[in-house]
């Protein structure tokens, strides 16, 4: 068997670097080395590129969260030669690339931009496409397609910072109209950065701030309550299927930073949710359907809300979701039938499959163009 070369690609621009880092080291860590020969390339949070010895270590392996820099390894850059993605190192060597597999978070990652990169180059990539992934990164964005898709958006309203910094009792009325508790998050930013419990008037002004430090657009939700956090997960390129549903019953204010990646107590992953044969059917169905309203590829996780027995809200999707040891979507999958390692392989086919059905597309447009030209 040819092994494939896979370059897994992690860190970033982004606040979501060191989730990156961690979401990196279980992908490589399930990878087959019997099939996959595998390049752990880092990005500095400074946009430059390193080959790194090995995956990125564990906070429980050193004591702090990964983070890649400028010495972690050599320096490389992806090229294009003769139609096929290389990387290429500081030493002037060059390794032929046959898929990357992006486990970037946030801006500068998931939102279209190294996409954009990899699709010049050539060279096939796990997850959305350029238009996908903007699509997936922007939370203001997707409310407005899910709504056009008929599907029920939690009640929100959009402030962008000029608008908030210029008449801010206009936009705090807006905001107030939706009722207490809000959340206040960047618009283009998850792992839940950002993002504020506000219960009142008092709160309010430090949660906008909050929000934009880190976008220049928020998203401000209404807080259903009581609620259930329901998440499902979802692979497949044209023809998309949706696993079974889970809970998270976050044992903090709200499902956090810390409770997603950092406590392994912070919250119970429930698998499969508590919710009837009913409900389970329409969360998978709604799932399928914010999928394809973002154009999305390869995999996503959908995030809901669930008051009542059949009170259902699509909050959020997410292109690139995280897969840490305790991450939901590889949760999902595996409770579905998938396994980890499964998993990871059929992203990888199915980014080649994508990759295959485009270039027999520009092959058939050059030679449409030909024909117009002679």
């Amino acid at each position: 068997m040819v092994k494939r070369r896979i370059a897994v690609l992690f860190g970033g621009r982004s606040a979501e670097h060191e989730i990156s880092c961690l979401s990196a080291r279980s992908v490589i860590d399930a990878l087959d080395t019997a099939r996959n020969d595998v390049l752990a390339i880092g990005i500095t949070r400074d946009g430059r590129w390193h080959v790194l010895p090995g995956p990125p270590a564990l906070p429980s392996e050193t004591g702090r969260m990964p983070e890649v820099t400028s010495s972690s390894g050599p320096a490389a850059e992806l090229v294009e030669r003769e139609g096929v993605g290389e990387l290429a190192l500081a030493d002037g060597s060059r390794a032929p690339i046959d898929v990357v597999f992006p486990v970037l978070h946030g801006p500068h990652g998931e939102d279209g931009a190294v996409q954009g990169l990899l699709q010049l180059v050539g060279v096939p990539y796990v997850g959305a496409g350029v238009l996908g992934s903007a699509l997936g990164l922007d939370k203001a964005v997707q409310k407005v397609l899910f709504a056009a898709a008929g599907l029920p958006v939690v009640p929100h309203e959009i402030v962008r910072e000029p608008a908030w910094r210029e008449d801010p009792e206009g936009a705090r009325a807006r905001i107030e109209a939706l009722g207490y508790p809000v959340f206040t998050k960047p618009a283009t930013l998850g792992s839940s950065v950002g993002i504020t419990k506000v219960d009142g008037r008092q709160e309010l002004d430090a949660g906008m701030e909050e929000a934009f430090r880190y976008a220049a657009k928020a998203v401000v939700e209404h807080g259903i309550e009581p609620i259930h956090e329901i998440e499902c997960a979802v692979l497949g390129n044209d023809d998309p299927v949706a696993s079974l549903a889970g809970e998270i019953v976050p044992r903090r204010a709200f499902y956090d930073y810390e409770a997603k990646y950092l406590d392994e107590q912070g919250a119970e992953l429930v698998i499969p949710a508590r919710i009837g044969p009913a409900v389970q059917e329409r969360v998978q169905r709604m799932a399928v359907a914010a999928f394809l309203a973002v154009e999305c590829a390869g995999m996503a996780r959908v995030d809901f809300f669930l008051r009542g027995d059949d009170e259902l809200w699509l909050n959020e999707l997410n292109t690139i979701p995280g897969f840490t040891s305790i991450s939901m979507y590889p949760k999902l999958w595996e409770a579905s039938g998938l396994s980890y390692p499964d998993l990871v392989e059929r992203l990888i086919d199915l980014a080649i499959e994508r990759h295959r059905v485009e270039r027999t597309k520009d092959v058939r447009v050059r030679e449409l163009q030909g024909d117009a030209g002679s």
